[in-house]
């Protein structure tokens, strides 16, 4: 383990920046999947970490003794020889793909109309689904589009936010699945303009009783892209886990002790208003200077609205990027069972058209496939089983991005 890695960002911590050698990485790993809600349910939030720079080629190394974050302390190196000990070595075919894809609760096909969610927990307010590019969707690209100079970040301010509309809220996971995660599809008009990879914040209204002051704001990641799910420019989708609190003693859900921001957005109604900030971001956005680029995405549960983003980019717009990309974007999600998959049924249709582009990892921790010690697959046993094409990848130029709790 000497290579050492470009730089790693966590925004938990105000402008931090770490240069990682392949030790520090795979403790970083951890970290991230393992260790992430130890203290705080809102411990890490979203992480980006980057490959070689493509400029200089070289990654200047700093010393780390330790990383400490929130109360806990995690020595250099001692995560990743936990993580690496059992690890085989075996010869990787960098072209081989290895992927375990669950079965699409919605089988692709080439149509270009817009699936129905198949669990939809009432009526469908709105449509939010895959398409496939056709025509040119340019009108929002820079120029060059892969130019990122002139990205906007928090046009919207939490004193002065920019007042949304809901267009639709819809279920998109099963009966099964533990608790109800919603798509909701905002209208911003076209003036709150953003790239895929950034958020917007949202004030629930109400004060705050433990602080005796208004709510303050909430970040959600953008799911989809610059476009919007319309393709006109004008809304922007949220992936929306509803918070409750179950009573450990009696089994019920104690409403005073509900998310209000989440159960806000998922009890929204069409043409409800929403205050709205940012956008904000520039931590996880995508490099598209590169046709041949590689994306490493690991994402668990509603982590996964930034990489819905960047896969439709990448599959389901005829946008330049789409037209020009020849890499690979590679997505590991961790969820709890089939029912919980999220934008399966968009993913296994870009599965069919691009399939040496797209590589899919699911790791369902409560059903189908075990752990090498015969316990639950979550999303860190599920890179284990490829860590060694992950480290070729990032040798190679590959970015990597987190995003969600453990």
């Amino acid at each position: 383990f000497t290579r050492t890695y470009h730089r790693i960002r966590i925004p938990i911590i105000p402008s931090s920046r770490l240069t990682m050698s392949r030790t520090h990485l795979s403790a970083a790993l951890l970290l991230v999947v393992s260790c992430a809600a130890a203290s705080s349910p809102a411990f890490i939030n979203t992480l980006a970490l980057k490959g070689a720079s493509t400029r200089t080629g070289r990654f200047p190394a700093i010393s780390m003794k330790d990383v400490s974050t929130q109360g806990s302390t995690y020595s250099d190196g001692a995560l990743a020889d936990h993580f690496f000990a059992n690890i085989k070595s075996k010869p990787v075919t960098p072209s081989s793909d290895a992927s375990t894809t669950v079965e699409s609760k919605i089988a692709p096909t080439n149509s270009k109309k817009l699936p129905v969610v198949e669990f939809s927990g009432g009526k469908v307010s709105g449509p939010s689904g895959p398409i496939l590019p056709e025509g040119t969707l340019d009108f929002l690209e820079a120029k060059p589009y892969y130019d990122q100079s002139g990205i906007t970040v928090n046009v919207a301010k939490q004193k002065n936010p920019f007042i949304g509309k809901i267009v639709s809220t819809q279920r998109i996971v099963g009966p099964n699945a533990p608790g109800e995660i919603c798509n909701v599809v905002l209208s911003h008009g076209g003036k709150l303009p953003y790239w895929e990879g950034q958020s917007y914040g949202v004030l629930p209204p109400g004060i705050d009783p433990k602080r005796n002051k208004p709510y303050g704001v909430r970040l959600y990641s953008i799911a989809s892209t610059r476009y919007g799910d319309d393709l006109k420019g004008t809304t922007t989708t949220f992936c929306v886990r509803r918070a409750v609190y179950v009573d450990p003693e009696t089994g019920k859900e104690d409403p005073a002790k509900k998310g209000v921001c989440s159960n806000m957005l998922c009890d929204a109604k069409p043409g409800d208003e929403i205050k709205l900030t940012g956008p904000s971001g520039k931590v996880l956005l995508m490099p598209e200077e590169k046709k041949d680029q590689v994306y490493i995405m690991v994402a668990t549960g509603t982590g996964i609205a930034p990489f819905r983003a960047f896969l439709r980019r990448l599959f389901g717009e005829a946008n330049p990027r789409n037209k020009d990309f020849k890499g690979l974007a590679w997505l590991l999600l961790g969820v709890a069972n089939k029912d919980s998959l999220l934008y399966d049924e968009e993913f296994q249709i870009y599965k069919k058209q691009y399939p040496e582009h797209l590589r899919l990892d699911y790791a369902l921790s409560r059903e189908g496939q075990l752990n090498k010690k015969g316990g639950k697959m979550y999303i860190q046993d599920k890179m284990e089983e490829s860590s060694e094409e992950v480290f070729q990848a990032l040798d190679k130029g590959a970015h990597i991005y987190f995003c969600g709790l453990k």
